[in-house]
């Protein structure tokens, strides 16, 4: 039954399961062992093919054959019952026939040394590359160690002193910051524009020769829209102590001249052209390219910066579509203009099809204004115009 256990604990009682289960838990030490109760008289000596070990009792019993031995357990019919020296120690399962038994208890084989566990140290990049990286067919060259930083001297920062014009704009920039002002913007459709530009520069090509930009067609109209809303070229001072709205005779209108240098700088010119509100457009024309190329000839004189009263400064020539430029004390109004451009939602698109959808450019204006003297919807109005 006990072999049956073995080979199948499923296939007996639930009762001897439990006690074979027993059988098989290491058995307490330092009692004497009682075997279960024997029905004859236990083999001392060993069987001739070895001897049962353990704090059980089992016999071997040699067949008739001589040449296989059988064994077959003690079994009892209740589970042992402990002594007089405490709980009974229960004997392990007798040996199957084919396993040989060899005196005491064989220990277990001593297993193998394993190396102890090291913890890998950091390895320098620089320490696995090779003498020759790079070769054809050979090992590639290992990416530089990104930890590895080359030193860099450190240098002394180049101190310059600012002379003539650039120390001007600077001492006129520190005092612009006291002067409170407001930014009105607008984005206007600039197709009309466009368009008549064509038209005069195909005329000057054909009787006089020259060419118009847009930097012309925008000043001149500012210079007309100033004579609708002339609030927008007021000044402002503070005489004897009192502040005074200062209202010019003329209209000055300066231009912000960007001269690149050999060396790489720029430098900031804003010269004006005087009384521009008794020229015609041939007349301003001529004006502002009289200035242009004094500004670029460095032939200009402190009589061509003073007095200016209203600025015109256009970024856009160099890709800007927004911006918002200072104004400088004792000056009315700047106007910002930006670059001229397709709406973003319609940048990209085939021409024919802007065409068709009578899609325009637009150009973003600006209108920096002194908020102690000039309002809000003055500078609204004098954009729309």
């Amino acid at each position: 039954m006990y072999e049956k256990y073995r080979s199948d604990p499923g296939s007996v009682d639930e009762s001897w399961a439990s006690y074979f289960a027993s059988l098989d838990r290491p058995a307490d030490t330092g009692h004497a062992d009682k075997g279960p109760a024997d029905k004859g008289p236990a083999d001392k000596g060993p069987t001739d093919r070895g001897q049962a070990t353990g704090n059980g009792s089992s016999s071997a019993k040699p067949t008739q054959q001589g040449a296989q031995t059988s064994s077959k357990p003690e079994s009892a019919k209740t589970p042992p019952e402990g002594g007089s020296q405490g709980r009974q120690e229960q004997s392990p399962p007798p040996q199957s026939p084919n396993q040989p038994v060899s005196g005491p208890a064989r220990q277990p084989a001593a297993s193998t040394p394993r190396p102890a566990a090291t913890v890998e140290k950091g390895i320098d990049v620089k320490e696995l590359r090779p003498v020759t990286p790079g070769k054809a067919g050979g090992l590639p060259a290992d990416p530089p160690n990104p930890a590895h930083r080359p030193s860099v001297a450190i240098e002394e920062p180049v101190l310059s002193t600012l002379r003539g014009a650039p120390a001007r704009t600077a001492k006129n920039m520190d005092i612009s910051l006291s002067v409170p002002t407001a930014t009105s913007v607008r984005s206007l459709p600039v197709k009309l524009m466009i368009d008549q530009r064509v038209v005069i520069n195909n005329h000057l090509r054909r009787a006089r020769g020259g060419k118009v930009s847009y930097t012309h067609l925008i000043g001149y109209a500012m210079v007309q829209a100033l004579k609708t809303v002339p609030a927008m070229n007021n000044g402002y001072e503070v005489i004897d102590g009192k502040p005074t709205m200062v209202v010019p005779a003329h209209i000055n209108l300066g231009l912000a001249i960007d001269l690149p240098k050999e060396d790489g700088s720029r430098q900031l010119l804003v010269p004006n052209i005087k009384s521009c509100e008794s020229l015609d457009f041939a007349q301003f024309w001529a004006a502002y390219e009289e200035v242009v190329k004094k500004a670029r000839g460095s032939s200009l004189t402190v009589a061509d910066f003073a007095g200016t009263t209203i600025t015109l400064t256009n970024p856009g020539t160099i890709g800007t579509n927004h911006s918002v430029p200072r104004l400088m004390q004792g000056q009315g109004c700047i106007i910002g203009v930006g670059s001229m451009e397709y709406p973003p939602e319609f940048q990209g698109s085939d021409p024919d099809r802007l065409s068709d959808m009578s899609v325009s450019k637009v150009m973003t204006l600006t209108s920096t204004y002194d908020h102690r003297v000039i309002q809000g919807a003055q500078s609204g109005v004098y954009l729309a115009r």
